[in-house]
C-alpha cells in the first residue's frame, strides 16, 4: 500500500527537483527513508519532487490514513490534540539543506549547511562511536593486539602512562558571566584545576622560547597544497548540484577532491578544538549566483589564501584533523576520522592538556603589557585595513566605470575629429588623419586597461585584507581567555594574602595560566611573522602590477606617437 505523510509546514522550492508543499497537504511517498534529510513524494495533482523530512510528519498505509483522526491523542507532549495545526508561536525548523550559516571562532561551533552544501553519504552516518582499526570501543589494543589499554601519555617528566590531571581548586569562584569566551573555551575550567584527559605523544604541542619570546614549535616536515580545477558536479540525477576543488598537498602522492561543505567543516572542528589559535576565517558564502564564473574564481583565490594560512601554521599544519582532510581518498577511513574528529575530547578545557612549555615561567606583568599592547595594535590595523579596503574599493570601481568611460570618451572625440578632417580630400592630410583616428584607438584600449586592472592588483590586496580581518576579529576572544586566566592569577594571590588559599594551591594556577600565556604569547608572534610575509610579499606584487601597467601605457602612446613621425606636410607658397 502507498505510504503517507501530512505537511505540517509550507514549504516553498527554491531548487529544481524541490516540491512546493502548504500545511495540511497530504502526500504520497517513495520511501520512508530520508535522503540526506530530504523525502521524495508526490502531491494529489501528480507533481513529484522532494521535500524536507522534518517539514511532514509521515502516517503510515492508505489504511492507516484512513484511520487517521486529527482529534486524537497527539502524537507529541507538547502537542495538543488536534494536530500541529492548533498550535500557536511555533518557531518552524529551516529546512535541511537551506540555511546558510558560517561557523565564527569560538561561538557557533557546529556545523552548518548551506543550500549548496547538502551533506554526502559518505559524511551521513549515525554512528556516534568511532570504532578505529585495532580498536575496540574507542581502546587501543596493546602492542600484541590482545586486549584493550587507554591511551598512553608522556607528562613534562617524560614517564608514560600519566594522566596529566589538574587538582580541584575550591577557593577561587568562577565568573557569574557563564557565556563568556574565557568559560566557553574551557579556559575557566583548566585555571581552575577542573581539566584532566590522557594525552598522546602525538597530540602535544610544543611553545619554546625564541628570541622575540614564546614561539611554537616549527613543523619539522614543512609541506604546501594548491587549490586547483574547480568543477561543477551534480547528484540525486541532477537535481543537486555543487563545485567541487581538488587539493594537491607536496607531501602526500594523491590528490583529492574536497567540497566548500567539508572546508566549512573543518573549519568548525579546528575553532573548537584550539581556543587561542586564530583559525583563518573562510571566504563567505553566496545564497545566488554560486555557480558563476567570477564567484567560482573569487571563491578559490580565498580558498588559496586560507590554505596558505593553514599550512604555515606550526600547530594546525600538523592536526590530526586537517591532514586527514588532506590525505584521505577510502570512504570507511574518512567516515572513521570524520567521527574521532567528532568526538575528540582534547577540546576546550582540555586542550591546553597537550601544550608543553619552555621551562622558565613567565613575568606576567610583562605578558600583561605585551598582551595589551597587541590589543591595541590589532585595532589600529584593523580599523586602518577595513579604511584601507574600503579605498581599494572605491578606486577599483572608479577605473571599471569612471576611468574607463573618461579615456573612451577622450578616444572618441579624437577620432570625431580625424573624420571631419578626411572631408579635406588634399593627399598631404591623409597621414594626419590616420594618425589621429589611431590616437583615438589607443585612448580606447586604455580605457579598456584600466578595466581590466583591478584583478590583477588590487583584488589581491583586498583578497589579503579580507583575510586579515578574519584574524583580527579573532584575536579580540584569544585575548579575553588569557585575560580571564591572569585574573584568576590575582584573585588567588589575593586570596594566599588573606590567609583563605594555601601557597600551593595558588602555584597551580600560575602554572596553568603560564600555560594558556605561552600559547596567546607564541600566536601572536606567529601572526607578526605572517603578517610580515604576506604583506610584503603582497606590496612587492601590486607594484610589479602597477609597473607594468603604466608600461603597457606608455607604450600605447608611444605607438601613437609614432604615427605623427615624418608625416607629409603641406607645401608652402
Amino acid at each position: 500500500m502507498a505510504l503517507r505523510a501530512k505537511v505540517i509546514y509550507d514549504f516553498h522550492s527554491e531548487n529544481q527537483g524541490e516540491l512546493s508543499v502548504q500545511e495540511g497537504e497530504i502526500l504520497t511517498l517513495v520511501s520512508e527513508q530520508d535522503i540526506e534529510g530530504w523525502l521524495e513524494g508526490s502531491n494529489s495533482r501528480g507533481v513529484r519532487g522532494l521535500v524536507p523530512a522534518t517539514y511532514v510528519e509521515i502516517l503510515g498505509s492508505d489504511a492507516a490514513l484512513n484511520s487517521y483522526n486529527t482529534s486524537a491523542e497527539p502524537r507529541y507532549s507538547n502537542v495538543t490534540a488536534g494536530g500541529f495545526d492548533k498550535l500557536e508561536n511555533i518557531s518552524k525548523p529551516p529546512p535541511v539543506g537551506l540555511t546558510s550559516n558560517t561557523a565564527h571562532h569560538n561561538n557557533n561551533k557546529q556545523h552548518s549547511q548551506g543550500s549548496d552544501d547538502d551533506w554526502d553519504d559518505d559524511w551521513d552516518d549515525s554512528s556516534t562511536v568511532a570504532d578505529e582499526p585495532g580498536t575496540v570501543g574507542g581502546r587501543y589494543r596493546d602492542s600484541e593486539g590482545n586486549g584493550t589499554s587507554t591511551y598512553t601519555v608522556t607528562t613534562h617528566t617524560g614517564q608514560r602512562g600519566i594522566a596529566m590531571q589538574a587538582k580541584s581548586s575550591a577557593t577561587v569562584g568562577k565568573n557569574l558571566n557563564r557565556f563568556s569566551t574565557f568559560v566557553k573555551s574551557g579556559g575557566e575550567a583548566f585555571v581552575l584545576g577542573e581539566a584532566s584527559g590522557f594525552v598522546k605523544d602525538g597530540d602535544k604541542i610544543c611553545v619554546v622560547m625564541g628570541p622575540y619570546g614564546p614561539e611554537w614549535q616549527e613543523n619539522p616536515y614543512p609541506f604546501s597544497c594548491t587549490i586547483d580545477d574547480p568543477t561543477k558536479q551534480t547528484k540525486f540525477k541532477g537535481m543537486k548540484s555543487y563545485i567541487s576543488y581538488k587539493l594537491t598537498p607536496t607531501h602526500t602522492p594523491n590528490p583529492v577532491s574536497r567540497r566548500y561543505k567539508h572546508f566549512d567543516w573543518l573549519y568548525a572542528r579546528l575553532a573548537e578544538r584550539f581556543p587561542v589559535i586564530s583559525v583563518p576565517h573562510l571566504p563567505e558564502k553566496q545564497a545566488t549566483g554560486r555557480f558563476e564564473e567570477d564567484f567560482i574564481s573569487k571563491r578559490r583565490k580565498g580558498l588559496i589564501w586560507w590554505m596558505n594560512h593553514m599550512t604555515s601554521h606550526p600547530v594546525l599544519s600538523k592536526c590530526d584533523v586537517f591532514q586527514h582532510f588532506l590525505t584521505c581518498t577510502d570512504e570507511k577511513a574518512w567516515k572513521q576520522g570524520k567521527r574521532k574528529a567528532e568526538k575528540d575530547e582534547l577540546v576546550g578545557a582540555n586542550f591546553f592538556l597537550t601544550i608543553s612549555t619552555p621551562p622558565a615561567p613567565l613575568d606576567f606583568q610583562e605578558v600583561e603589557s605585551k598582551i595589551d599592547g597587541f590589543k591595541t595594535f590589532t585595532k589600529r590595523m584593523d580599523d586602518s585595513t577595513m579604511q584601507l579596503n574600503a579605498t581599494i574599493n572605491e578606486f577599483a570601481r572608479k577605473q571599471m566605470g569612471g576611468f574607463k568611460k573618461e579615456y573612451q570618451k577622450v578616444g572618441m572625440s579624437f577620432k570625431a575629429l580625424s573624420q571631419a578632417f578626411e572631408m579635406d580630400q588634399q593627399m598631404y592630410s591623409l597621414g594626419l588623419n590616420h594618425a589621429i583616428s589611431f590616437t583615438g584607438d589607443a585612448y580606447e584600449a586604455i580605457g579598456e586597461y584600466f578595466y581590466e586592472q583591478p584583478s590583477k592588483d588590487l583584488d589581491p590586496v583586498m583578497d589579503l585584507l579580507a583575510l586579515y580581518q578574519g584574524h583580527l576579529a579573532n584575536f579580540p576572544d584569544v585575548i579575553h581567555v588569557q585575560k580571564g586566566a591572569l585574573t584568576k592569577v590575582k584573585e588567588s594571590q589575593k586570596h594566599v594574602e588573606e590567609g583563605k588559599m594555601d601557597r600551593a594551591q595558588a602555584n597551580g594556577i600560575n602554572d596553568r595560566c603560564n600555560i594558556i600565556s605561552c600559547a596567546t604569547l607564541a600566536e601572536i608572534q606567529h601572526f607578526h611573522h605572517i603578517r610580515v610575509r604576506d604583506f610584503k610579499a603582497q606590496m612587492q606584487h601590486y607594484l610589479q602590477q602597477q609597473i607594468t601597467f603604466y608600461k603597457k601605457i606608455t607604450g600605447k602612446l608611444e605607438e601613437a606617437l609614432q604615427k605623427y613621425d615624418n608625416l607629409e606636410i603641406a607645401p608652402t607658397v
